[in-house]
């Protein structure tokens, strides 16, 4: 990035190809939203030309959005260009509006329409209303709730007994 800002937008999602002899370099262009400049993030560089998949090169060329998002996505190119995807507002867990009046202990299971890394505690306590330590109190799950995933899941709220301050059956 050519500003000291992390956060960037793909504007329209666009690569550019440039070669050199039998060698390709491929960029993406990004627009900064803190700045609103266009930068290069290299996703290959100085690669020969039969090294590359047809169909990847053809994706390349024709500016294919799923290419797009799975550059913006992958790991390795955020590292090497130093960015960070700002996920705020990215993700939400959809509940039915009586699923307190359903019976305990309640089950659901949380699957990922895109590979947004999201907490999983952060995600059950929005979407239930619940506050963070109480879904880490009455929340089992088949992954920590504390670290972020991208790979859907499940998880059981358990009843809450207030009376004697423990979980319910």
């Amino acid at each position: 990035m050519d500003c000291r800002s992390e956060s960037a937008t793909t504007g329209e999602g666009r690569f550019r190809v440039n070669a050199n002899r039998k060698l390709l370099d491929v960029w993406l262009l990004v627009r900064c939203v803190s700045c609103d400049r266009t930068s290069k993030l290299t996703v290959h560089e100085r690669m020969p030309v039969r090294s590359f998949d047809p169909v990847e090169l053809e994706g390349y060329y024709a500016n294919d959005p799923k290419l797009v998002a799975a550059r913006l996505l992958d790991p390795l190119l955020a590292r090497r260009n130093r960015f960070t995807l700002d996920w705020t507002g990215a993700w939400r867990l959809d509940t039915p509006s009586a699923w307190l009046d359903g019976p305990w202990p309640f089950q659901a299971q949380v699957v990922f329409g895109d590979p947004v890394p999201v907490r999983p505690d952060n995600l059950i306590a929005q979407g239930l209303g619940l506050s963070r330590n109480e879904v880490l109190r009455r929340v089992k799950c088949d992954l920590p709730l504390r670290r972020p995933t991208t790979a859907g899941f499940t998880f059981t709220v358990m009843a809450w007994d207030y009376r004697e301050g423990s979980r319910g059956a």
